[in-house]
């Protein structure tokens, strides 16, 4: 028998918490705050504690990508077995700086452990096949998510490949539209609703171009018309918003991607690097 699929019930909730109705986060607040209750519970006893309709639990659960209430009990009992039950404090106004480093750095530590969790390496496996394949790779993203892919081009032309990225938006479109069905296009963006970004799929997908996203668990147009999907997860939290918390988790798939390409193209990347350092000879004291 295959192994069931993991849907990660709270990380989702938590990484689609932006995007609800205020209905939704009635529901979603009352799972966060007492998943041992839904797991004991029953749908009216959760509709009733909510003061709503049995149906709205119900549909909450479909939004989920749930059958309905049982199956995604069954998927948060799961989840509490392993869970690590140390929650982290939010960020007050009464901490002093050594506090508030701290809480940072563990609030960084669990967006990298969510981010594995939620990473299918199926598709690193893919993505690198396709990366390591293509005559050309060209980085998209907008707002933060173009830093990231900033970075990513930086990396990764040290393995060889021939890569480039645009921060203007009509540069970018421009770019995607002389991409080939050989090339491969990374769209990064936490959302994947970003209209920019969305410009630059419909180009890409116009032209057969191959697209690896990385973006969020949610159900968004980015997901559901790219080849590949390179998940991660960000929550908003006091003091440090969403985007600060998506930049650590895109980068650091980025980097999987980077040592993935340096070990199996070790001659490539070893002759690349080489250049590269040549080049760049010249510019140290």
């Amino acid at each position: 028998m295959a192994a069931r699929e993991k849907r990660h019930c709270l990380l989702r909730i938590r990484s689609e918490y932006p995007q609800f109705t205020q209905t939704e986060r009635r529901v979603a607040d009352y799972i966060l705050e007492k998943p041992e209750r839904i797991v004991k519970g029953t749908i009216n006893e959760a509709a009733d504690d909510i003061g709503i309709a049995v149906s709205t639990v119900f549909r909450f659960c479909k939004t989920m990508g749930f059958k309905g209430y049982q199956d995604m009990k069954i998927e948060l009992a799961s989840e509490l077995v392993g869970a690590d039950k140390e929650e982290l404090e939010g960020i007050t106004r009464t901490d002093d700086e050594a506090k508030v480093t701290e809480k940072v750095f563990r609030s960084n530590i669990r967006t990298m452990e969510e981010t594995l969790e939620v990473l299918d390496t199926s598709e690193v496996a893919k993505a690198v096949k396709m990366l390591r394949q293509a005559d050309r790779v060209g980085f998209f993203g907008c707002g933060g998510s173009n830093i990231i892919a900033q970075d990513a081009c930086h990396k990764l032309l040290r393995t060889g490949l021939s890569v480039f990225s645009q921060a203007d938006n009509h540069m970018q479109l421009m770019s995607a539209s002389q991409l080939k069905n050989k090339d491969v296009a990374v769209l990064i963006s936490h959302s994947g609703t970003t209209k920019d970004v969305l410009d630059v799929l419909h180009i890409l997908k116009s032209g057969s171009v191959p697209v690896i996203a990385i973006t969020n668990l949610a159900k968004s147009p980015l997901r559901e018309r790219s080849d590949v999907v390179l998940t991660t997860v960000a929550e908003e939290a006091d003091y440090r918003p969403q985007i600060l918390s998506s930049a650590m988790s895109q980068m650091s798939v980025i980097d999987a991607l980077y040592v993935n390409l340096l070990v199996s193209g070790k001659e490539e990347s070893t002759s690349a690097w080489e250049k590269i350092t040549s080049a760049l000879s010249g510019k140290r004291m």
